[in-house]
């Protein structure tokens, strides 16, 4: 076990680098001098992985060592190809159908597929978070940030 303390700390100092080192890239990025800017986002990404770095050392230091006999934790591979399968088919996909409903259906397929197996899938409750989630970082990139995602089947203008 106190090999699994050495891998989440040396995982805790590389997520902190990447972090520190994607802070330092976006200072060489043009900034303007008011508002948001294209270096705002690669920012707050660069703040959060080192964030994330300090909290993963800091439960690295906390992680007691046990007994290898206690330690019974499996990997569910299946999950991990299913949800494989579904991000590959959200990126094929995203420009043909649009963002909006590949966001949705992706996210239903996705909450399915992390439901345990001896729950049953609340439909309505998966359907209402994705339609939310995808209207809200549509809006969020259209207005906010003055991006246009791909709309796909619900670009109704002629050309």
């Amino acid at each position: 076990m106190a090999d699994k303390k050495r891998r989440e700390f040396i995982l805790g100092l590389m997520m902190l680098f990447v972090g520190l080192a994607y802070l330092w890239a976006t200072t060489q990025i043009p900034r303007k001098s008011e508002g948001i800017d294209a270096s705002f986002v690669p920012s707050i990404l660069g703040g959060l992985c080192s964030l994330l770095g300090v909290l993963q050392l800091l439960g690295a230091a906390k992680l007691k060592i046990q007994p290898a006999a206690a330690s019974a934790a499996k990997a569910d591979y299946s999950t991990l190809w299913k949800t494989l399968t579904l991000i590959a088919a959200y990126v094929a996909l995203l420009s043909w159908v649009g963002f909006p409903i590949m966001t949705m259906l992706y996210l239903i397929a996705q909450f399915y597929v992390l439901t345990p197996a001896d729950q049953k899938p609340s439909w309505l409750l998966y359907a209402v978070v994705a339609v939310v989630a995808a209207a809200f970082v549509f809006l969020l990139f259209r207005h906010a940030f003055d991006l246009m995602l791909p709309l796909g089947w619900l670009d109704l203008q002629t050309e």
